[in-house]
């Protein structure tokens, strides 16, 4: 069963350059990707379709790696162009092997939907990824309007990535260890799944699915563990004054995927969320890149699963998505 994983990521040597040269561009997270996880971000090339071929992955949708452009103020409207074309070159030399969601200029709300618009009718793109807020302004503020007026008009959807919560935040809340462990703790530890939950809630409380009921959202992690407390979330229908309860946004506007925590019980939640015309298959590489035919033992082992969801699990939600015939 041919298997498509949504969140693959990349760091071409121009963004890792900017992140390091530009003040402030950096947010720490740099620092996560030393040794091999660095080499396999870079690498374009036969180890990323070797390695693909020895977990089970038949295809990689590419995208940047967080923070993405986010932190890069002006410079991140040429920067995003280039990048996009590096993918889309990538996708056309090996387009059995390889899809792309387009990185946006997100600083830049006008160029940033000018940009997506661009990678999806010229360059064939499936939809684009936001790593979160652009300095203090988290994904409900009017920046981002453009690019969701732009992603529900073309029909393709937009994977929210996790981004590290603000300084204020990080030392509130995940500081007092040593560097390293308030680094992970802020990031892959805990604080990134938060970061990104919060941001699709307050996407939907502040209307942004009311003003375009058609944009569609992804969330890694499942779920970024909003889907662990919906009932929590739906009595804010209470004081909320949205169009709809707060439970139709999650099933009619969000798709989950695992991000490579292959885990039978959260695919099983996620399902119970959303339904299974609404999950789709990650494995996060390279940082949950594991040996061993991973991917493919996993989505053999869901004996719960019949063969028509598994199929539309492992690549059958995101074609139909994407409208792939």
């Amino acid at each position: 069963m041919k298997i498509i994983a949504i969140e693959e990521h990349v760091l071409p040597e121009d963004v890792k350059l900017a992140w390091s040269t530009t003040p402030g561009a950096d947010d720490g997270t740099l620092g996560l990707n030393p040794g091999a996880i660095g080499e396999r971000l870079a690498d374009l090339g036969e180890q990323r379709l070797s390695l693909m071929d020895e977990t089970g992955v038949d295809v990689q949708v590419l995208s940047l790696t967080t923070p993405g452009l986010n932190n890069l103020g002006a410079r991140s409207v040429d920067l995003a162009r280039r990048v996009n074309d590096l993918l889309a070159e990538t996708v056309a030399a090996t387009p059995s092997r390889y899809q792309a969601l387009a990185v946006l200029p997100a600083p830049q709300p006008d160029d940033a939907a000018r940009e997506l618009r661009r990678c999806i009718q010229d360059l064939g793109m499936r939809g684009a990824i936001l790593h979160g807020r652009v300095g203090e302004k988290a994904l409900d503020h009017p920046i981002f309007e453009p690019t969701y007026a732009c992603a529900a008009e073309l029909g393709v959807p937009l994977l929210i990535h996790p981004q590290i919560p603000r300084a204020a935040v990080r030392d509130a809340y995940y500081a007092g260890f040593s560097p390293e462990v308030d680094l992970a703790l802020s990031t892959f530890g805990l604080g990134w799944h938060y970061e990104a939950g919060i941001q699709f809630v307050r996407m939907v409380l502040a209307g942004a699915f009311d003003r375009h009921p058609k944009l569609q959202v992804i969330l890694g992690h499942w779920g970024e563990l909003v889907i662990f407390y919906l009932e929590r979330l739906a009595m804010l229908d209470r004081v909320s004054g949205l169009q709809r309860p707060f439970l139709d946004y999650v099933r009619d506007n969000l798709y989950l995927t695992g991000s490579g925590m292959f885990s039978p019980d959260y695919l099983q939640r996620a399902i119970d969320a959303v339904g299974v015309d609404r999950i789709l298959f990650s494995t996060d590489y390279p940082y949950q890149y594991r040996p061993g035919g991973d991917a493919r033992k996993f989505l053999d082992s869901l004996s719960d699963l019949d063969e028509d969801s598994k199929a539309k699990f492992a690549h059958g939600n995101w074609e139909r998505l994407c409208r792939v015939a």
